[in-house]
């Protein structure tokens, strides 16, 4: 099967980066510059008319946005038990990923890219610190969520990669999460796996690659 992941350092397409990497999938991949505009090329537009990643093409066919492509990981490799067996969990797998996604990922967009949300002058300090005030809450629900938990479910499962992803880019931000102290044991426990700890030094390898390009 050939399996090739759009990707570029630093977003949330490092999630199923690591699912696939746990899942001992075979798969390729194709780094995006997005510093040079990659994702708005014309190659790139034509595969992906949404400019963005993660995008995974299987045996030519495209699939974007990701809680899909983790569902399609998970179900295409169903040794690596990346969603919960139980129907119901299953659901609340789902759940906790669309959370990722479309919860908190968008505050954190407002962080990096405070004048694509408003472009009145002057407001972009104002913009990142409501975003800030609403990650806290979001980290607080998640906080509760792994209380007396190693992860979000029984074992390891995609949401915990995904979640992984949304602690990353706020540390990046400089957001103070040293309060959620079951977020903190979450994110240090991830960084030791060794599918993680794959990613981080290949993304280091992309990064020292498109330094040298520039």
């Amino acid at each position: 099967m050939q399996i090739a992941l759009y990707y570029a350092p630093i977003t949330c397409a490092l999630a199923p980066y690591i699912t696939l990497t746990e899942a001992g999938a075979k798969f390729e991949v194709r780094p995006l510059n997005f510093r040079k505009g990659q994702h708005t090329s014309p190659e790139y537009l034509k595969i992906n008319p949404k400019h963005k990643v993660p995008l995974l093409i299987v045996e030519g066919k495209v699939l974007s946005e990701s809680v899909a492509i983790q569902t399609w990981i998970a179900r295409t490799f169903p040794q690596a038990k990346l969603l919960p067996a139980d129907p119901w969990q299953e659901l609340q797998a789902m759940s906790l990923m669309s959370w990722c996604s479309g919860g908190i990922h968008p505050f954190l967009a407002r962080i990096n890219s405070p004048s694509k949300v408003c472009d009145v002058p002057g407001t972009e300090e104002s913009v990142k610190k409501l975003a800030a005030a609403n990650l806290i809450e979001l980290f607080k629900i998640a906080d509760d969520l792994l209380a007396g938990r190693d992860f979000f479910f029984d074992h390891f499962t995609a949401p915990d990669a995904h979640f992984y992803w949304c602690q990353r880019r706020a540390r990046q931000f400089e957001i103070d999460l040293s309060r959620f102290k079951n977020c903190v044991a979450h994110f240090e426990r991830m960084q030791k796996r060794s599918s993680v700890q794959k990613l981080l030094a290949f993304e280091k390898s992309v990064q020292d690659d498109f330094a040298k390009a520039a």
